[in-house]
Formats: structure tokens, sequence, C-alpha cells
């Protein structure tokens, strides 16, 4: 699903009420765990976390003038996304991460490759 929104404030308040609380935890999370110099920004109609390009002059190899992204969380139709492009690009961070899930959460993971689904908001 595709927000119009210009802030990551106005996305979350755009998005369902029974998500809110939820995707506020995450950039909460994520925020207070970005490293030095990342940027939050809205693209793609989602919140993202990006490299910017004072950090890695070339951007983003698909498109140079965006800069790279990092993570990108979302509210989609079924449930919650956390987009991570650390885990979709090394198998060490890959294999860590589907090892470590287990530990911290009842349920089970479920990932595509670089997308982390959370059906249940809590």
């Amino acid at each position: 699903m595709k927000y119009e929104a210009n802030s990551p404030e106005e996305y979350i308040n755009q998005i369902a009420q029974d998500r809110q609380v939820a995707m506020q935890k995450l950039r909460n999370v994520i925020l207070d765990n970005l490293p030095k110099g990342f940027q939050e920004t809205m693209n793609y109609g989602m919140i993202g976390y990006v490299v910017p390009h004072s950090i890695y002059p070339p951007g983003y190899h698909c498109t140079p003038n965006l800069p790279l992204p990092f993570i990108t969380i979302a509210s989609q139709k079924n449930f919650i996304a956390l987009y991570h492009m650390g885990i979709y690009a090394d198998k060490k961070i890959y294999d860590w991460f589907v090892a470590e899930f287990p530990k911290h959460s009842k349920l089970k993971l479920d990932m595509g490759k670089s997308c982390i689904r959370f059906k249940k908001p809590d």
C-alpha cells in the first residue's frame, strides 16, 4: 500500500490505527540504533533510512542520484514490513539474523530476501 506522506509522522498518522503504535516503536528502535550520519527519509512512499551522498557519494547503484538505501519500514496490506538491505547483501548477516530471531520472538520468521514481515502488530 502506498501512502501520500511527506514525513514519517504523516505516514504513521495515515496507516491503520491498530498498527500505529507498532510502527512508531519500530521507528524508534531504528532511530536509536541508526549509524551516525545515516538519515531518515521518505522514499518510495515508505519511511526509509539511507546512507547519504555525503557518506557514500556513488549513491544507489540502480539510481545513483538517490542515496544508498539501508532500511525501509512500511505498512503493507496484510503486514508491517521491514526491508533491510544488509540482510539481503551479506549472507553472514542473513544467517545470523535467521538464527537469532527465534531467541527473541515466539512467532515463526516470515521473511523474503530483504523483507521481514510482521503479520501481528504486537
